[in-house]
């Protein structure tokens, strides 16, 4: 059984959703719940991933769905805390740059310029 925690805390500036536990098919429905509990008003919105150790195609669809939600109303996301296995997903799926480069505050994920990739492997 997957157990998934998810907190969110509302700043001034931003909204910010940590996830702890598996992001996969089974958790979906709660993710998506919180998620949607964001208030419609929200300008920038940060997902802390750093209590995440898997993550498949539903989670990061959630995430895609979010960011074009946010974005398309002039807001702004950013994925932090990526643990290996999300950031190695993220990579495969070339989206690491879409969802960890944010601006403002809410910000491990902007400071970075992603990850290394190994010897000899280039990026397209």
């Amino acid at each position: 059984m997957n157990v998934l925690d998810v907190t969110t805390d509302q700043y001034s500036s931003h909204t910010v959703i940590a996830v702890a536990g598996d992001m996969d098919l089974r958790t979906y429905p709660e993710l998506a719940q919180a998620a949607s509990l964001v208030p419609p008003d929200c300008t920038a919105l940060e997902v802390d991933l750093s209590g995440v150790s898997f993550m498949d195609s539903s989670g990061l669809n959630l995430l895609l769905r979010l960011r074009r939600s946010l974005e398309t109303a002039g807001g702004r996301f950013v994925v932090t805390g990526l643990r290996h296995q999300p950031r190695h997903l993220l990579v495969l799926t070339e989206t690491y740059a879409l969802l960890t480069t944010g601006t403002g505050d809410a910000a491990e994920g902007s400071r970075r310029r992603g990850p290394r990739l190994p010897p000899g492997r280039r990026d397209r």
